[in-house]
């Protein structure tokens, strides 16, 4: 089955979330045919909303991915989903992740006032997950991990941690407690995520030289075999369509 034949679609959320929520986005695969695909790290936390031929609807957070993993698109399942930055993890989110790296918990099926007809309509759903949200914003957030994350993901994990550190007013030994923390790595293992997902757009335009941070080709091809299992070149070419978030970027 080709990434062609699933639906996916993908709406930013209102300016107001912008610091907590990086996307809304749905998935359908129509056909009785399960999707093999492999789940590389992007550092997102994800809650599914979803159901298919062989599960009822259930709720899943995912927490963050450190490595790849095989995992298996359902048949004719549908799922609607919110991309959560980390800063949410600490103010919105009802469990701490550090305990979920390269896994997940189910929530509860009425999590965000979100029900299985919700599931028939992408805009219905966004707009109503917004809301809800929009009720749990906190009425203060640290002004310090404000600015360290707008930092982390303006700079897409090319600043060292000093940087980011001196940008947020903060010390790293305190930041790097925080991470671990709360998140289960350090502040530069998730930089080196983001930067290894800002190299995806390159890779799938078939530029296979490092145009991120990283030391030299040797180094960048270290890090993507890393985080994708396979070499750049392999990557890119995505055969059958099994690197699933690759497939999805849009053309440059």
């Amino acid at each position: 089955m080709a990434f062609s034949d699933i639906e996916y679609r993908e709406m930013k959320p209102p300016q107001a979330l912008a610091e907590l929520v990086e996307s809304f986005w749905m998935l359908v695969n129509p056909s009785d045919e399960e999707q093999p695909m492999v789940l590389i790290p992007d550092g997102r936390v994800d809650t599914f909303f979803s159901h298919s031929a062989t599960e009822p609807y259930h709720v899943l957070l995912r927490g963050l991915d450190i490595r790849p993993g095989p995992q298996v698109i359902a048949a004719r399942m549908t799922t609607f989903a919110i991309s959560w930055k980390l800063l949410a993890v600490e103010y919105l989110l009802p469990v701490r992740l550090a305990a979920l790296l390269d896994g997940g918990c189910y929530l509860p099926p009425d999590y965000l006032g979100i029900t299985e007809a919700d599931l028939s309509n992408f805009e219905t759903f966004c707009a109503k997950a917004a809301a809800c949200i929009e009720q749990q914003l906190p009425a203060e957030i640290d002004v310090r991990k404000r600015r360290l994350f707008n930092s982390l993901y303006a700079s897409e994990g090319a600043l060292t941690v000093e940087a980011l550190a001196t940008a947020a007013g903060w010390s790293s030994r305190q930041i790097n407690r925080y991470f671990t923390r709360m998140f289960g790595l350090s502040l530069k293992a998730y930089a080196n995520i983001l930067r290894f997902r800002a190299s995806l757009p390159h890779l799938k335009a078939g530029r296979l030289f490092p145009e991120e941070n990283f030391t030299d080709q040797a180094h960048f091809i270290r890090e993507i075999k890393k985080y994708a299992g396979v070499v750049p070149k392999e990557l890119a070419r995505n055969q059958d369509d099994r690197f699933i978030q690759l497939s999805a970027l849009p053309k440059e």
